[in-house]
């Protein structure tokens, strides 16, 4: 296990690598100059020498190596820069967004299996009736809705109309219920789906008639076997479904503004303050290669047959 993990890590280096080295060149060509994004915030006019003044201080007119190797070297170290647009550090920042973030995300995910798995079972064992019908209807809606709708209409039904919530939300519990559900209801309707189809698969195997035929109770069969070798394939659906936690809570957190790394991120691409830009890439990357090593790692648990490699 441990050699396993040493491997996973030592290829994590050269995918960072890769994947900053790619977004520090797609930030370089992007149109926009951020001292002029800086300087232009003060509503002032700018002059050609205070602009280049600017860019110097920013170092934005040293050549694109020279500034990637540059922030490679200071990143490897734990520092990621200062601010473009308030002049903080951006490790600080980013932690304390993270943390908003993994409360959506954790909360997110956990309405969503509480949601997913009873209904996934019951439309398996229901197969063709009307509850499996109508549950399959409403998760291929929820499913084909995106999160910027479903947060528009939560918004509209429970901030305006009912008037339950802040259409705000400012760090609360309170604020935190909208944004959950508007990442849960996609999230949810996606693993009903998958969560149906991989019982199905274990209910029409031949182990299941055998026991069936002695006898064994179809609640044991159901909850004592089939969820156990349905476990690993969930486990993966779920370690997959990361990507879609954090690319649904950019938006969701921009629309309620949550202060989040989705938040965070879109102010700074907006504001052209790369350096933060460049650290939430950064983060992102290995939370997300993080989470798939873990996966891997309890799949191999549940079901020791599979190997690591």
């Amino acid at each position: 296990m441990a050699k396993y993990i040493a491997k996973r890590l030592a290829q994590l280096a050269p995918i960072l690598f890769g994947l900053t080295f790619l977004v520090f060149a797609l930030l370089s060509l992007s149109p926009g100059d951020p001292a002029l994004k800086r300087l232009s915030l003060h509503g002032a006019g700018v002059s050609r020498e205070e602009l280049e003044l600017t860019r110097e201080r920013m170092g934005l007119n040293r050549p694109f190596l020279v500034r990637y190797g540059l922030w490679l070297r200071d990143a490897l170290r734990g520092d990621l820069g200062v601010s473009y647009r308030d002049g903080r550090p951006v490790a600080p920042k980013l932690r304390g967004a993270a943390g908003c973030t993994a409360a959506l995300a954790s909360a997110s995910l956990l309405l969503s299996l509480l949601i997913s798995v009873p209904l996934g079972i019951l439309t398996a064992v229901k197969r063709g009736s009307v509850p499996d019908a109508a549950i399959r209807c409403a998760a291929f809606v929820g499913n084909a809705m995106p999160n910027f709708l479903i947060s528009v209409l939560l918004m509209y039904l429970l901030c305006i109309r009912v008037r339950l919530f802040p259409v705000i939300a400012r760090g609360s519990l309170q604020g935190l219920t909208l944004p959950v559900l508007a990442v849960a209801i996609p999230l949810s309707s996606r693993f009903v789906r998958q969560i149906r189809a991989e019982v199905l698969e274990q209910l029409s195997c031949g182990w299941v008639t055998g026991m069936r035929s002695r006898g064994v109770r179809e609640r044991f069969i159901l909850f004592a076997n089939v969820l156990h070798n349905a476990a690993g394939p969930i486990l993966t659906i779920i370690g997959l479904s990361v990507g879609t936690l954090l690319g649904g809570s950019v938006v969701v957190e921009s629309i309620f503004r949550w202060p989040g790394l989705g938040k965070l991120a879109m102010d700074a691409i907006r504001a052209r303050d790369y350096p933060v830009i460049q650290g939430f890439v950064l983060l992102t990357a290995v939370f997300y290669v993080g989470i798939n090593l873990l996966t891997d790692i309890a799949y191999h648990l549940l079901d020791p047959r599979i190997g690591l490699d």
